[in-house]
C-alpha cells in the first residue's frame, strides 16, 4: 500500500483521488480547506480526509507524517510552497502545473532530492501525456526535423462569441494566454509571444484555429533543442476564439489586470461538463534516408465513469497523473531528483525473461464496418487496447491471410494478422522484426448487432513471447 496525500480536492482532484482509491494499491488522504469539498469526495472515493490550509507550512508538513508521496492538484501559485514543504518532509512530489516559473522552483528543490525522493510536476494532459507522446514519436526517427503540439479541451456545443465554455482552472487559462512561451526555431530554444503564430485547420467537418500558449510543452523545448529544427506547442479553439482574447488581453490590457478578467470570465462564460479534448502530435524526420511525417492524434469525450459523469478534460488530466503515479509506486521511474514527461515511456517495455501470467493477458479489438470485407494486406484500425498495460499493440494492424466473412450468417473467422512496420520499433513491441501474431481457439458469437471473434495469440518479441488476446468486431 502506497501512502499518499493529494492536496485539492476540486474536480481534477476529485478524479484522482477515485482513480487512485479503486486500485486498493494507495492509501489516500484527501486534503483541502474546503470542508464542503472534502466531503463530496469522501462521498465518492474510499479515501480519508483532513482540512489543511496549504499556505500554512505548518499545517502541510502535519498533513504529510506518514506519506510517501504528496499529488498537488490545488492553483499552481501553491505549488512553489507544497514542493518545499515535501523536501523537508522526505516525500516524493507531483502536480499538474503549467505555470513555467513554478516549475523551474521545483526544480531547484528537485536538486537537495534524498535516494527515493523525486519532483515531477507537469503531469497533467498538457504539461503532461502531450510531451510523453511527442517523445514516443521522436524515438522513431534517426534524425529530427520538427516537432509540432497540438491540445485543446473545447465544449461540444459552443454558443457564445467566444465559442468556449469553462472546462478547468481560470487562472490556468489566463496564465497561459498570457504568458511568454517556450519553443525551438532553428534549434534554438526561444521564447515567443502568448497568441501568435495562428494557424487554421479543419478536422470531420469542423474548423479550429490553434496559436501559441504557455507551460503545454513542459520541458521538452529544453531537451530536444540542438535536435529539432523546430519545435512548438499551440491551443486548439474554434475558429475566432483567438482574435476575441487578443482583444481581452491586449488591446483592453486585462493581461496586467488578471483578477479582474478571472471575474468577469467566471461571472459570463458558464462551465459545462459536456466537452471534447483533442491531442494531435506531428513529428517529422529522416528515417532510412526519407524525409518522413508520423501522426499520434486522439479526441476523448466526457463520459460515465465509476458511474459518475466526467469531462473530458477530468479524464485525460487525471489518467496522465494517475499513470506516472503507478509507475513511480511501482519503482519504474528514476529514483532521486527532477523528472521530466519526456522520460516516461508512452509504453513500457516488459522486462527480459520476466513470464507473462494468464490474469496479465492483454486485448486488442479490431473494429469492422458493416459489408466491409478487407483483403490481404489492408490495415485495419485498432479500437481499443488493455490489460495491464505491459503487453502493447500498435494501433493498426495488417490483415495477412484473408478473412473468411459470410455475412448472412454473420460469421467471419481471422487467421493472421501482422503489425505493420512503421508502427512498430523500440520498446512498444520489442525489436525491429515485424511479429506474427496467430489466433488460436477462436470462439465465434452469433448476434443482431455484432459478431465477436475471440482467441488468444502470442507475440515474439526481442524478450520472449508476450500472451495477448484477439477481438475482431463485425458492426
Amino acid at each position: 500500500m502506497h501512502e499518499l496525500l493529494l492536496l485539492g480536492a476540486g474536480k481534477i482532484g476529485r478524479a484522482i483521488a477515485k482513480l487512485l482509491a479503486e486500485t486498493g494499491d494507495y492509501d489516500v488522504l484527501v486534503g483541502d480547506v474546503h470542508e464542503p469539498s472534502l466531503k463530496r469526495v469522501a462521498e465518492n472515493a474510499k479515501v480519508k480526509t483532513v482540512r489543511v490550509d496549504v499556505a500554512d507550512p505548518a499545517a502541510l508538513r502535519s498533513a504529510m507524517q506518514g506519506r510517501r508521496t504528496v499529488v498537488s492538484a490545488c492553483n499552481y501559485a501553491v505549488n512553489a510552497g507544497i514542493a518545499g514543504a515535501a523536501a523537508e518532509s522526505g516525500l516524493s512530489y507531483f502536480d499538474l502545473t503549467e505555470d513555467v516559473q513554478t516549475s523551474h522552483v521545483v526544480r531547484s528543490i528537485a536538486d537537495g532530492a534524498k535516494d527515493g525522493q523525486i519532483f515531477m510536476p507537469q503531469c497533467g494532459l498538457a504539461p503532461g501525456f502531450v510531451s510523453i507522446a511527442a517523445a514516443d514519436l521522436v524515438k522513431r526517427f534517426e534524425k529530427l526535423d520538427e516537432v509540432r503540439m497540438r491540445v485543446g479541451a473545447l465544449p461540444l456545443f459552443p454558443t457564445n462569441e467566444l465559442k468556449y465554455n469553462l472546462t478547468w482552472s481560470t487562472d490556468g487559462l489566463i496564465n497561459e494566454y498570457g504568458n511568454p512561451c517556450e519553443a525551438v526555431y532553428d534549434g534554438k530554444m526561444r521564447e515567443v509571444l502568448p497568441l501568435e503564430g495562428l494557424e487554421h485547420f479543419s478536422i470531420d467537418g469542423v474548423d479550429y484555429e490553434a496559436f501559441n500558449t504557455s507551460g503545454g510543452v513542459g520541458t521538452l523545448a529544453e531537451t530536444l533543442a540542438g535536435q529539432a529544427r523546430t519545435l512548438n506547442y499551440k491551443t486548439i479553439r474554434y475558429r475566432g476564439h483567438r482574435a476575441l482574447i487578443a482583444f481581452l488581453m491586449n488591446e483592453l490590457r486585462m493581461n496586467s489586470r488578471r483578477e479582474l478578467l478571472k471575474e468577469i470570465l467566471e461571472s459570463a462564460v458558464p462551465i459545462t461538463p459536456q466537452d471534447v479534448v483533442l491531442i494531435f502530435c506531428t513529428v517529422s524526420g529522416w528515417k532510412d534516408g526519407n524525409l518522413v511525417q508520423i501522426t499520434d492524434a486522439r479526441k476523448v469525450y466526457n463520459a460515465e465513469v465509476f458511474g459518475e459523469k466526467w469531462s473530458a478534460i477530468q479524464i485525460t488530466t487525471a489518467s496522465g497523473i494517475c499513470a506516472v503515479l503507478d509507475l513511480h509506486a511501482a519503482e519504474r521511474l528514476p529514483r532521486r531528483g527532477f523528472v521530466r514527461q519526456e522520460e516516461v515511456a508512452l509504453v513500457a517495455p516488459r522486462p527480459v525473461g520476466v513470464p507473462v501470467e494468464p490474469q496479465e493477458r492483454s486485448r486488442a479489438r479490431v473494429v469492422l464496418q458493416e459489408h466491409e470485407r478487407p483483403e490481404t494486406g489492408t490495415e485495419l484500425p485498432l479500437s481499443g487496447v488493455g490489460g495491464d498495460g505491459e503487453v502493447a499493440f500498435p494501433r493498426r494492424f495488417v490483415l495477412e491471410a484473408g478473412v473468411a466473412q459470410n455475412v448472412g450468417e454473420r460469421e467471419m473467422r481471422i487467421a493472421a494478422l501482422r503489425a505493420p512496420p512503421h508502427h512498430v520499433g523500440g520498446p512498444r513491441i520489442g525489436g525491429r522484426e515485424v511479429p506474427a501474431l496467430d489466433p488460436v481457439d477462436d470462439e465465434v458469437a452469433r448476434g443482431a448487432d455484432e459478431i465477436l471473434i475471440e482467441g488468444q495469440c502470442l507475440l515474439e518479441s526481442g524478450s520472449g513471447p508476450l500472451a495477448g488476446g484477439l477481438d475482431v468486431f463485425r458492426r
